[in-house]
Formats: structure tokens, sequence, C-alpha cells
């Protein structure tokens, strides 16, 4: 699903910068992140990911990206839980594992990550480690739509186009399409413009 690897690489990439600007005591000592995520700092653990996942400042290393991010996952840390879901259902730095995926993302889902809410969403509409469920589907989406989530917003029109989950409604789709499309994504100005026609 193309869409989710783009939110999880954009996912990755923004946590990255996000904690490099809020931690940058930490991030400037290797040595001292280390120590404190030895010390189960779930903050230090996240940035230890995240700088293991794209070779910043260390080798680049998935595996103990992997390591590191599932540490500060089972903390409650709501960015290394959406990530570690990532990485189980790309299979970087571990096996992958659809239902590990979904358990991740469901946990930062339900901390309101709207792209954590996305993927689960997307996983529940393809039956990719859970049960198929068109319903839950469009729920999950339907929250990650809600805030503004461009992806989420142009599925949320496909399953209203549908009728996946929902009552089929043409001028809903439209609507979600359209919002898609003031969101800045390609595809939902694709869709609004191709229902225009109709």
């Amino acid at each position: 699903m193309p869409l989710l690897k783009t939110s999880f690489i954009r996912k990755a990439a923004l946590f990255l910068v996000a904690a490099i600007f809020s931690l940058s005591a930490i991030a400037a000592d290797f040595n001292q992140s280390q120590r404190l995520a030895n010390r189960g700092n779930a903050i230090a653990q996240a940035l230890l990911g995240a700088m293991y996942y794209n070779g910043d400042g260390v080798r680049q290393d998935y595996a103990k990206a992997a390591e590191w991010h599932e540490k500060a996952a089972n903390q409650g840390n709501v960015d290394s839980q959406f990530i570690i879901g990532g990485m189980y259902y790309h299979g970087k730095g571990v096996r992958q594992d659809y239902a590990k995926a979904a358990e991740w993302h469901k946990k930062a889902a339900n901390q309101g990550d709207s792209d954590a809410q996305y993927s689960l969403g997307g996983m529940y509409y393809h039956g990719e480690g859970v049960r198929q469920d068109y319903i839950k589907a469009a729920h999950w989406i339907e929250k990650a739509a809600n805030k503004r989530n461009s992806g989420a917003q142009a599925m949320l029109g496909a399953i209203y186009y549908e009728g996946k989950g929902v009552r089929q409604n043409v001028a809903i789709a439209k609507e979600w399409f359209g919002k898609s499309c003031d969101n800045g994504l390609q595809a939902g100005c694709d869709s609004y413009r191709k229902l225009n026609q109709r």
C-alpha cells in the first residue's frame, strides 16, 4: 500500500526532526543518550531508534532501530508505537508480521495518532494482520480523516463511493475527495475531478 509506506516514511522523518529539536541536549551526545536509554528513558530510547533508523550519527541499523523503538513503544511512546508498527508491516529490522504491525498501530491509534489510525484502517480494509472488516476500516479511517490526514480523507472518499462499511453516498465521497485535495493530495484532486465530470 503506497499510502501506508509514504505515511510511515514521513512519520519516521518527522519524528527524527522533532526529537532532534526538542532533545538537542540528548542528540548532541550519543553516549549520554545511550546511558539514558539503558536506564529506561523512553524518549532517549525513541531517539536512539530514530538515529539508528536514519543512520544519523551512527551506522544505519534497522535491527537496532527496531530494538530501541520497541522498548520506547512498550513504555507508551506513541511515535515509537507507530514506527515499530511500520517496521513490522514492511519487515524492516524485524521479520515481517502484519499481526504485530496491527497491534502496534492500534496502540498508537488509541492514543490519537492519525497516521496510525489511517494505517490501522487500511489494514482492516485489506485484512492484513486482522480479519477484514470494512466497518472497522471506515471507523479508523474516519478518525484520521477528521484530523486532516489527506490520505485518510481520500480513502474515506473511496469507501463512501464504494459503499464498503458505510452506506454508499457519492455526495459524501465527493466531499472527502475535496477535503483531501484541499490538503494537498493529488489523488484526492483527481478523484474529485472525476466525480464532477459525471
